[in-house]
């Protein structure tokens, strides 16, 4: 008797698992987009900051690209994708943001604003248009020119990560 209710519990398991990739959405990946949305596109992030670091555009548009390659079955277009990406980067500051009792900066902050706008005609629901930022500290007496790359590398995959979850699953 007991078999034959394990079998049956197994059974069901089984038939709502073979239902769910036609729920219409990717779910094996942890992304929860359209089943309408094949492709992506990527425009270039232009930097409009006050302070421009010359390679920072480049990086997010990249990185951003690489994203989705990676985590998802899209595929990417030079234009038009179902999913396509435009911004800009708004800021890129260094500020102080802790004191010694000398009052000297003991630690920066390397922090970087994006506007990102998501166009989906496809699946309406998914576009959006908002503001990402993200920072990272490192000690004031570092020469900032040395950690740079390493700080944008850092903040740069923490943005994408933000934009992903945002557009692919919908966080």
């Amino acid at each position: 008797m007991k078999s034959k209710i394990r079998f049956a519990v197994v059974a069901l398991l089984f038939m709502a698992l073979a239902l769910l990739p036609s729920c219409g959405f990717y779910s094996f990946s942890g992304t929860s987009i359209c089943a309408e949305v094949q492709t992506y596109s990527v425009e270039f992030f232009e930097n409009n900051a006050p302070i421009v670091s010359p390679l920072l555009s480049q990086k997010i548009t990249e990185d951003l690209k690489q994203k989705f390659i990676s985590e998802t079955n899209l595929s990417i277009e030079e234009r038009g994708g179902d999913f396509h990406f435009s911004g800009a980067i708004l800021d890129y500051v260094v500020t102080p943001v802790a004191a010694q009792a000398s009052e000297n900066a003991q630690l920066n902050r390397l922090t970087i604003k994006l506007e990102v706008k998501l166009i989906c005609p496809k699946c309406p629901e998914s576009a959006f248009e908002q503001t990402f930022s993200n920072f990272q500290d490192f000690d004031a007496t570092q020469d900032f020119n040395a950690v740079e790359e390493e700080l944008i590398e850092e903040i740069s995959q923490m943005l994408v990560q933000s934009i992903f979850n945002k557009a692919a699953i919908n966080w």
